[in-house]
């Protein structure tokens, strides 16, 4: 491996397949460390023996450990055994003794903690600088601002450190660093990464958030962390699911002319209009959406109830020792001290108003794309207005987590001034795999997907109506951590048939002698998912045996005989799809 090489998975597989060891691999992260010369980017650096030591204490290789010898960091607001935990306030630190959860699940998974990274203070900030241990440059210019709240995170992939890092993200602190040092930031659905042993910033709202130089490897460190902990009241039983080549029928809501917010910067205007014809190239529909309710719960964020959860977390050292914070999150946190709990309820109230009209929008599209952020601030801009602009880099990503979304930011073609490009993709809660699917597409990374295996947590199921990729059931399969296999047709031995009844409209599926190819999908779902997925199908369609066109077969909706009384005769046009579209009166024939 060379001093250029990036430490993704990739090519770490390939320098263990040729005989380097995860020494080697340490030697290597802290010589980049030295070479780039920035002490900022850690509040704790362990000791470079230390690290050696545990990675000699690795077993053998094996598929047992997928992150075996990956070099990792973690922001300061996560514990690791034995170091300190300052979430940047030198007066708040403790050392743990145990590590946080995450942290365990990524050891025991083979992966190597480097140190703790630093932070805008208690989390608070998009910009990476309200710290009292100095603000880490920039990777890509030391000029612009790291972004934040997880800087020190995001500046240490940007180098090329390690090959991930964990942040946190409650307002867009696992996107903005992404967007800012030119690399990709994922941020699960909430519930999804516990956080025990985490300092919280809002507890409702934090998520631990993965920042690595593909989406891919992303991923593969969300798909090992990712487990439900009793311990966290907040933790919730969600699957991971697998990277597949997405759907090429996804609609993406996009802000409409009138909602886009670029600050006057045309040329951010310009590279995001460059990056949506890139989602078209890729198949997908854009839905210009009015995104103002996404913008009114935004602003909420620093308003009312959640101030005063930030405030939660730091009412001791507000009361007893106000210097120990850094002045602008004093400011900003103790607005909360103006507050009553009738205030929090209204917010509550007001919040769950917008979410209805949210979701009135979210329901027409698959997911979201917006643009990481708005425009660029610089250190000086931060020095001169310390508020404002960390307030305007929010604006794509405030409203997320408050609405219980899953996203990821993913570099793009950069601008015509050659900063770095980026957007955001989004989707409701659970849908992690789908957005990360789409994110890889958008990057140009190629995922490994073998049709037609699953593991054996999981089974195949076959659809051919709603449940398909881009309609409207389909989040029933990715809500529950369905995967989609292939995109294919059955055997020519099948009628299609628009059932009666309804709405909704259902399709059946009949099996004859001889008939015709039907387009379908072949999902694998968690074995542990299938029977809760099963209650919601109804009556004459029932699961059966589909024969695929290449003479494989799988689980599918089949429909009863007796069920296609009075339905309408589709099979001439061989798709679901096409009939929704297409399916008008004289189109199909009436079945007597």
């Amino acid at each position: 491996m060379t001093k250029d090489t990036a430490l993704t998975l990739d090519a770490l597989h390939d320098a263990y397949d040729t005989g380097a060891t995860p020494s080697d691999i340490v030697r290597e992260v802290y010589r980049r460390i030295e070479a780039v010369g920035d002490p900022a980017i850690f509040i704790h650096l362990r000791p470079m023996e230390d690290v050696i030591d545990e990675a000699e204490s690795l077993p053998a290789r094996s598929g047992a450990q997928p992150l075996w010898g990956v070099p990792f960091v973690a922001k300061d607001n996560i514990d690791v055994a034995g170091l300190p935990t300052t979430a940047a306030c030198p007066s708040y630190a403790y050392t743990p003794d145990r590590d946080a959860f995450v942290i365990s699940k990524l050891r025991a998974a083979g992966a190597l903690v480097i140190g703790k990274t630093n932070l805008d203070q208690f989390a608070t900030g998009l910009v990476g600088v309200r710290t009292p241990y100095g603000a880490p440059k920039n990777a890509i210019d030391p000029d612009i601002v790291p972004g934040g709240s997880s800087g020190g995170s995001g500046v240490a992939v940007g180098h090329g450190f390690v090959t991930f890092s964990l942040g946190t993200d409650t307002a867009g602190s696992g996107r903005v660093p992404a967007a800012l040092n030119n690399i990709v930031g994922l941020k699960p659905s909430l519930g999804a990464l516990s956080a025990t042993g985490v300092v919280p910033a809002c507890r409702t709202l934090d998520t631990i958030s993965i920042f690595a130089a593909t989406v891919s490897d992303a991923f593969a460190a969300f798909q090992v962390a990712c487990a439900e902990d009793t311990e966290d009241a907040y933790s919730k039983n969600l699957t991971a699911g697998h990277l597949n080549t997405p759907s090429s029928a996804l609609k993406v809501g996009v802000p409409d002319a009138a909602s886009r917010i670029f600050f006057g910067d045309t040329v951010q205007a310009e590279n995001f209009e460059t990056n949506l014809k890139q989602l078209q190239t890729l198949g997908a529909t854009l839905v210009e959406l009015d995104f103002s309710p996404f913008y009114a719960v935004a602003e909420m964020l620093y308003e009312g109830a959640w101030v005063a959860e930030r405030y939660t977390v730091v009412e001791e050292i507000m009361q007893n020792t106000p210097d120990a914070l850094h002045p602008t999150t004093a400011k900003i946190i103790g607005a909360a001290e103006k507050l009553s709990a009738a205030d929090a309820f209204r917010g509550i109230y007001r919040l769950k108003e917008l979410e209805r009209a949210a979701n009135e929008l979210m329901a027409q599209v698959d997911m979201l794309c917006v643009p990481t952020i708005p425009t660029f601030y610089s250190v000086a801009d931060l020095e001169a207005d310390p508020v404002t602009p960390n307030s305007n880099l929010g604006t794509y990503t405030n409203f997320v987590n408050l609405l219980d979304m899953c996203g990821i930011a993913v570099p793009s073609e950069p601008r015509s001034d050659g900063r770095p490009g980026s957007i955001t993709l989004l989707a409701p809660s659970g849908q992690d795999a789908l957005v990360a699917s789409f994110a890889a597409a958008f990057a140009g990374e190629a995922v490994a997907v073998t049709p037609n295996s699953v593991t054996e947590a999981e089974i195949a199921i076959a659809v051919c109506g709603a449940h398909m990729s881009g309609m409207a059931l389909n989040h029933e399969l990715t809500s529950r951590g369905g995967r989609l296999l292939q995109a294919t047709h059955t055997a020519p031995r099948y009628r299609l048939y628009a059932l009666a009844g309804g709405p909704p409209q259902r399709p059946g599926l009949l099996r004859i002698e001889k008939g015709a190819k039907i387009e379908l999908e072949v999902w694998a779902l968690p074995k542990s998912a299938v029977g809760a997925f099963l209650e919601g199908i109804p009556a004459p369609l029932s699961i059966g045996t589909v024969e695929l066109e290449n003479g494989s077969k799988a689980h599918g909706f089949l429909v009863e005989t007796t069920g296609v009384q009075g339905a309408e005769d589709i099979t001439h046009l061989g798709s679901w799809r096409t009939y929704q579209t297409l399916g008008q009166p004289g189109v199909t024939e009436q079945v007597n």
